[in-house]
């Protein structure tokens, strides 16, 4: 991921120094226990654990000749052992997989739990806006087109939920990745007791494989970059909310705009959903990893590397790309500008079509066939569009006017009383405390 979108905490999970660490990490576990087992010299353990790290330029100058990047790893690491004779039983029994895989595994499970903290801050603030709303009037649209009355509260609790949901996958997630592979060539534990892999796990709270061939199929990994890919495209739902909401014709939402932000260079009064569009953009990357990595798990037989130059870009992406995804998502619902005014102004700018369900209903209640109902509220309101399309504003009052007259040529009998009563909006979102009660308990 480009250092754009990379913030520092997941930057250094995925750097080249730390992925070293790590690597120092696993291989020098695996000779504590070669040490304990009395495989290898007890001798050779406090050398080797002492040596630090190899620089990236280090190993890289060395697999410019090797072309082996374990290889050269272990080359780099042997030249800071003192004395360099105790590098001689570091990887014993092991290949390159074990420590290549043990590894990954460590950097996915710190990769998730950053991930897991900025999707539970983003729970909460939805949770909080969307409480904060659960009166503000708005109209509910389908199709892009106005539908029935509606809470902002209540569409922003949608997103909650779908969060939590999505945060919940990922933690199942953290599982499917955690796993220790520290079992030779072609899995068969040949060099290698299985109790140094069990060893190697417990210490980096990973599970041993139940099974692996040199390497761990790929399907756990999957799991989890598909779990991000959903987490990303609920954030671009989020989005494209707030895009619609702040469209100049709609003017219900505005990304926060600061002192001294600009726009446009070329048109000074432009406020733009930015962050909305950025987070558009950066789902559609997340997204993108998810095919390659998946073809990660068909490989020849017990092992080929179709896989690795796949995932040394795919994964660092996805989790990058997601974690900035969080925390931009985050910012722009904290950030949020609602306008409840304008909501219903809007609500109200169909001149009332949006009430046409419930009084289909009320008119078949009061003992109209449901046909001539459902034909007396179409006539009706397909008059009130063409009203709507000549005029430049609507009162709110469109829909009924026509309807009495509709009602009134085809000699049929309107209570106005229930029309009043049945045409408020509150009325529509009278049974949602449930779901906002459900709401105050997430976490």
């Amino acid at each position: 991921m480009i250092e754009r979108y990379t913030l520092p905490e997941i930057g250094r999970v995925f750097s080249e120094a730390h992925k070293y660490e790590l690597w120092c990490e696993v291989e020098t576990l695996v000779l504590e226990a070669h040490a304990a087992a009395g495989t290898v010299p007890e001798s050779a353990v406090e050398p080797v654990r002492l040596a630090p790290p190899p620089t990236p330029e280090a190993v890289a100058e060395i697999e410019a000749v090797t072309q082996h990047d374990v290889i050269a790893f272990l080359s780099a690491w042997a030249d800071n052992t003192t004395p360099r004779d105790a590098a001689a039983y570091v990887h014993f029994g092991m290949t390159s997989s074990d420590l290549l895989d043990t590894a990954l595994a460590v950097q996915l499970t710190e990769a998730t739990d950053i991930l897991l903290a900025k999707a539970d801050a983003l729970v909460a603030s939805l949770r909080d806006h969307a409480l904060e709303h659960r009166a503000t009037l708005r109209v509910g649209r389908t199709h892009g087109i106005h539908g029935e009355p509606d809470t902002w509260g209540h569409r922003v609790a949608d997103f909650a939920f779908a969060m939590a949901r999505s945060r919940d996958r990922l933690r199942r997630a953290r599982e499917a990745v955690g796993i220790a592979k520290i079992s030779g060539a072609v899995g068969t534990y040949s060099n290698i007791d299985p109790a140094i892999e069990r060893y190697v796990a417990e210490k980096l709270n990973l599970k041993p494989a139940d099974v692996a061939t040199q390497v761990v199929i790929r399907d756990g990994i999957s799991e989890w970059v598909n779990a991000l890919a959903v987490i990303a495209t609920v954030c671009d739902a989020i989005a494209i909310e707030v895009r619609h909401g702040q469209r100049t014709e709609v003017r219900e939402l505005s990304e926060a705009f600061g002192k001294g932000q600009k726009g446009s260079s070329a048109m000074p009064h432009k406020k733009n959903p930015i962050i909305s569009e950025r987070i558009s953009g950066m789902a559609r990357i997340i997204r993108a990893q998810m095919v390659p990595v998946m073809e990660g798990i068909p490989l020849w037989h017990e092992r080929d590397i179709s896989h690795s130059s796949t995932e040394r870009i795919a994964l660092p992406d996805a989790a990058i790309g997601t974690d900035y995804t969080l925390h931009i998502t985050k910012r722009l619902v904290d950030g949020l500008v609602v306008f409840p005014e304008r909501m219903k102004a809007n609500l109200e700018s169909s001149g009332g079509l949006i009430y046409t369900s419930t009084v289909l209903l009320e008119l078949v209640e009061g003992g109209m066939s449901r046909e001539d109902a459902y034909k007396l509220v179409q006539e009706a309101a397909m008059e009130t569009w063409t009203v709507l399309g000549r005029s430049s504003g609507a009162t709110g009052t469109e829909f009924r006017d026509a309807l009495r007259r509709h009602a009134a040529e085809n000699n049929l009998k309107i209570d106005e009383a229930r029309l009043d009563e049945v045409c408020r909006p509150e009325r529509f979102t009278a049974r949602l405390d449930g779901v906002f009660e459900r709401l105050a308990r997430l976490t």
